[in-house]
């Protein structure tokens, strides 16, 4: 956090943007994030960007974290997660397995081809996922983690949730060409696929040899 706050102060004053950083400390997991608690200003405009952040809130506590985001009166909300359902097959062992070796076959295929084998930061994501993989297949559920669930939903998942609360909204091309762009900046194999007209899945996914690995999207109240 040392190092985040004056990046981003540095980074607000150069775009004119009044900003303030603050802290949240002492909360055990994120559902026990309130309004109250996040000091929100009734003359504020609220930008909520939740990444990675959903899995993280118990199974049967998201409708209501989201709720909780709701009675923020965002702008705007954006959501970007991992491609994979650890939660409908969590009272099932074989399924579960199933999809942590579908899923994390992707991933560490993608972390071999994009860093050299001595990088420090596949090192990182490699022991990131070995915990996650631990916790997804141990029975989690039955043990006090804090809220550190790590029971990932797919998009479509997500967008039902989400759909209570908010209402999608589409990208524009400008921001499309944009991502198509940055994509060619990186190794081979990775690609965007916008969503069907008229499916249950509101959003975009970055996939790894035509596998969805990340599903990113926006909505607004």
């Amino acid at each position: 956090m040392n190092e985040i706050t004056p990046r981003m102060e540095k980074f607000a004053r150069l775009m004119g943007v009044p900003f303030e950083f603050r802290v949240m400390s002492g909360l055990n997991f994120l559902g026990e994030l309130t309004k109250d608690s996040l000091g929100v200003q009734e003359d504020e405009a609220i930008a909520v960007n939740c990444i990675g952040a959903f899995r993280r809130v118990d199974v049967e506590e998201r409708r209501d974290f989201i709720q909780m985001i709701q009675s923020l009166r965002p702008k705007v909300v954006t959501v970007v997660e991992e491609e994979a359902d650890f939660s409908s097959s969590r009272n099932d062992f074989v399924k579960c397995f199933d999809e942590c070796i579908r899923f994390y076959t992707i991933y560490f295929d993608m972390l071999e081809q994009s860093f050299a084998p001595t990088s420090n930061e596949r090192l990182m994501l490699e022991r990131e996922c070995s915990r996650s993989i631990v916790s997804v297949l141990a029975c989690d559920d039955e043990i006090d983690h804090g809220g550190d669930s790590e029971r990932r939903e797919r998009g479509n998942q997500w967008s039902e949730k989400l759909r209570e609360a908010f209402v999608s909204v589409g990208y524009s091309d400008d921001v499309v060409d944009d991502i198509k762009a940055l994509l060619k900046r990186y190794r081979t194999g990775w690609s965007l696929v916008l969503p069907a007209a008229g499916g249950d899945d509101l959003g975009i996914h970055l996939t790894w040899k035509e596998e969805p690995v990340v599903w990113a999207s926006v909505w607004k109240p």
